[in-house]
């Protein structure tokens, strides 16, 4: 059976990021609760022009260039991404066009006339949705040629429990057969649940009550009546729509953390079942590493102890753990699980198999869809800078969307992974980002400046169209700088 995988690969992250010791500071948090509990240092954060669709392009632009890849052999672009710009037209249109503009010089115009783009959503997984897709199409054809975007923006409201988590930027990845990076096999756990533990609604807001309630700041009662002319007579499109309510999308998701975690561990738990149903897996033995989605850095390691335990278990080493903190307690389980997650074996264990891939997270934070293949080319940036031999390696993914959807697969390291990752630069680029103030980013969180933060040449948004015909239609250019 032919290998199929990913190719290469490339990234896009911002120019810019946060200090998370003095975002700790301004919010009176110990630093010590993110840096050394979730395994942060600092958060990308958008740029003024930036979006999921400019992340995608910079990284679908930069796989094109640094691969020599013909455009016009790739026969589809699919998009993973939970941050889309419009209800209807994917954001991987507005990447392609802008990157089509970028190459029209060189392969003409409308250079992926032929390709099939799309975008694919849920939540964090779907991305993985994406992969999954296209291997299936590259595997049912011959020479196909697909490449998978996965690009997001992490924002959460300002002071809440998920600020410190926030994230942005997007992985770019080609799949092709006899893969140079990984090969992934055709095995995949899936487990799907229909779960609120994070979402992102349309938040609905009566028009009368608006206006009565503005009117009200402004120290002017108006009744009913009075407020029902205002709106029928106002010529403006914001209120004489028909709509008796306002429709409002916000980027800041509605989430309750514990309960996602719950949700994160019991979906991958079965997801993992499902697979290890399909296919006889020992995952101590056969998977050398394993790489997760990271909502932070040290999601993983902080929520598959108990699987940990099992594998032990399966593997007839448990009395390696019990020797060194004793035997479960009954009466109290939780705190044993908690010494287990606290104990030498099972720091080696994360330190052999987890800790490369968390390195590019604590930098950068969430990425929703583009985390666990940025915990993948963290991986591989890791391997290729401290000289490891990795080829043949086996891979465990665990993937988790809310919502909720875990999907886990593996795949093989090839012989070719150092030429395609060795002008990577991951961990030295992420090093040369510019700094931000609190001020300046609490501004951008806003959306109250007007102007770039750093100019860069970088693929951004340039305009959004003011006219009725084309109202929010969306323009992106790459600036000379």
């Amino acid at each position: 059976m032919k290998k199929i995988g990913i190719d290469a690969i490339s990234f896009y992250v911002p120019s810019l990021y946060v200090d998370l010791e003095k975002l700790a500071k301004k919010r009176n948090i110990a630093f010590a609760k993110l840096n050394k509990g979730l395994g942060l240092n600092k958060m990308a954060f958008p740029d003024v022009n930036e979006d999921a669709a400019s992340f995608a392009a910079n990284a679908l632009l930069e796989l094109i260039f640094a691969n020599k890849i013909d455009p016009s052999t790739i026969g589809r672009i699919y998009l993973g991404t939970e941050s889309a710009l419009d209800a209807a037209k994917p954001t991987s249109t507005y990447a392609l066009e802008a990157v089509e503009n970028q190459l029209s010089n060189t392969f003409g115009p409308r250079c992926f006339k032929n390709c099939d783009v799309l975008d694919m959503t849920f939540a964090c997984v779907g991305a993985v949705d994406a992969l999954h897709n296209s291997i299936d199409w590259v595997t049912n054809g011959k020479g196909r040629k697909a490449v998978v975007i996965a690009s997001d923006f992490a924002k959460y409201e300002l002071k809440s429990g998920g600020e410190y988590t926030q994230g942005a930027g997007a992985v770019a990845m080609l799949v092709t057969e006899n893969p140079s990076i990984i090969s992934i096999s055709n095995t995949w756990g899936i487990a799907t649940k229909s779960e609120g533990d994070f979402f992102k609604p349309r938040r609905i807001f009566n028009k009368l009550k608006v206006l009565k309630e503005t009117a009200k700041l402004l120290k002017v009662e108006i009744s009913d009546t009075q407020a029902e002319n205002i709106i029928k007579n106002n010529p403006s499109e914001f209120w004489s729509n028909s709509n008796i309510n306002f429709e409002l999308f916000k980027e800041e998701p509605v989430f309750d953390g514990p309960y996602s975690n719950a949700c994160y561990q019991d979906r991958i738990h079965e997801a993992l079942e499902h697979f290890k149903g399909q296919k006889n897996v020992n995952v101590l033995k056969d998977w050398k590493h394993l790489l997760f989605h990271l909502p932070y850095a040290f999601q993983g390691r902080r929520m598959i102890v108990k699987n940990w335990v099992n594998w032990l278990q399966e593997n007839n080493q448990i009395h390696n753990l019990t020797n060194e903190i004793g035997s479960v307690n009954f009466d109290n389980p939780s705190e044993w699980y908690k010494l287990a997650s606290k104990s030498k074996l099972y720091n080696s264990f994360i330190d052999q198999k987890v800790a490369p891939g968390e390195k590019a997270s604590s930098e950068i934070g969430n990425m929703y869809t583009a985390s666990i293949f940025m915990s993948l080319l963290s991986f591989l940036n890791f391997s290729f800078e401290n000289k490891n031999d990795i080829e043949e390696d086996m891979i465990g993914f665990f993937s988790y969307g809310s919502g909720s959807k875990s999907k886990v697969f593996e795949g093989r390291i090839e012989s070719k992974w150092k030429e395609k990752i060795k002008k990577s630069n991951l961990f030295s680029l992420l090093e040369h980002r510019k700094e931000i103030s609190f001020e300046t980013y609490v501004k951008l969180h806003k959306n109250q400046l007007n102007n770039s933060v750093n100019k860069t040449n970088a693929i951004q948004l340039q305009n959004i169209e003011k006219s009725p015909s084309n109202i929010g239609l969306r323009q992106y250019a790459k600036l000379d700088v």
